[in-house]
């Protein structure tokens, strides 16, 4: 989407250090003129090396804050005067949610209650086209809605999608954190006329995911000549979608989409787990070839607690109201993830022993 100067606004983005955010704070420098705001507690999963590309852009600005820490936030809202929020900062690792679940309560639901406030706040005292162009727009996931019906486990032929009138059936801790904050969300726009939007995504891949999630993992574990992990037998089915056609979407809908309005960002690419470790070790034997196949490696772990068996997502409405579609297939989308990996090690090492972060902190520059 580009836009003229005249256009530009000033767009506030949480979790900006994040995989999800730092694609769209790239999409928003390289592709927009609007201005970046970046809010970021910076937890073990948020790395300003995946912007390092676009730091020294007159555009972009950081600021370490957590989106608990109302009186921080206050001050970052009358300071940069934001046009958009896009609320991306969350906890996002379903097994670390079963592990401590405490932490999702906190940063999912009392953050983003303290960022609704704020934003609340800083809204109620805009005046004109300020105040009636100001829009909040919350990014969620499709694991809010449960699970879906599995094709070995019914007789049906079509199989059923998460649109955006599913109701809500969280499984885990980290669904259930994402669904109230969602619920946080529609109440504020509806008690307090707060204009918000929200989307739900399936699962994103691509560039800079942190090493913890099943792409990057398998990447990573099958170069190191680790074991690959499968949970259960690998049935699993999950909707996935490029990263970067997913940042396209959410600027989109920040931008273009109905206030009051959900849309669901899918990736029309439902493969099971052990497919796609499957094709990433197919792929690795093709472009870095050693003496036994990768597929050697894969190994079938105890399956997660409470495991959604199958995502997906209709994303006929996105596509139809707002003209989006994504432009990765599975297969282009996957490559060029590998091919990413490959080819930045020393970013894999970083993230993993917090030492770029750690870097920038001992020098002062966050």
């Amino acid at each position: 989407m580009e836009c003229n100067e005249k256009n530009s606004l000033k767009i506030l983005v949480t979790g900006g250090a994040g995989f999800i955010g730092s694609a769209v704070i790239r999409h928003l420098i390289h592709d927009t003129s609007h201005e970046i705001v970046n809010v970021d507690k910076l937890t073990y999963a948020g790395n300003l090396e995946s912007l390092e590309s676009i730091s020294n852009n007159a555009r972009y600005s950081f600021e370490q804050v957590d989106i608990c820490d109302a009186n921080a936030l206050k001050r970052v809202f009358n300071q940069h005067q934001p046009n958009i929020v896009m609320h991306l900062a969350a906890e996002s690792h379903v097994d670390r949610s079963i592990d401590g679940p405490g932490e999702f309560i906190q940063t999912n639901i009392v953050g983003t209650y303290t960022l609704l406030e704020q934003a609340r706040s800083y809204w109620e005292q805009l005046e004109g086209d300020k105040k009636a162009a100001f829009r909040f727009h919350h990014i969620s996931t499709d694991e809010v809605y449960g699970d879906l019906p599995h094709p070995d486990e019914t007789a049906n032929k079509v199989l059923p999608l998460f649109t955006e009138k599913t109701p809500y059936a969280p499984s885990s801790p980290y669904s259930a954190s994402k669904a109230g904050s969602d619920h946080l969300v529609r109440a504020w726009q509806r008690t307090f006329g707060l204009p918000t939007l929200l989307t739900n995504c399936s699962n994103n891949y691509g560039p800079y995911h942190f090493p913890e999630k099943l792409i990057p993992l398998v990447i990573l574990n099958a170069l190191e000549g680790k074991s690959i992990p499968v949970y259960g037998k690998g049935n699993q089915i999950r909707d996935w979608l490029y990263v970067e056609d997913h940042a396209r979407a959410l600027v989109l809908v920040a931008t273009r989409g109905v206030i009051g309005e959900t849309y669901n960002i899918g990736g029309h690419n439902e493969k099971q787990n052990l497919d796609v470790v499957k094709t990433i070790c197919a792929i690795l034997d093709e472009v870095k070839p050693k003496e036994t196949s990768y597929l050697e490696q894969i190994t079938f772990v105890s399956d997660r607690p409470g495991h959604d068996m199958r995502y997906a997502i209709d994303a006929g409405k996105i596509e139809q109201e707002l003209g989006w579609t994504p432009a990765e297939t599975f297969e282009s989308g996957l490559r060029k993830t590998v091919e990413w990996y490959l080819a930045n090690q020393e970013w894999c090492q970083h993230v993993q022993d917090g030492s770029y972060a750690g870097e920038r902190l001992g020098k002062g520059q966050l």
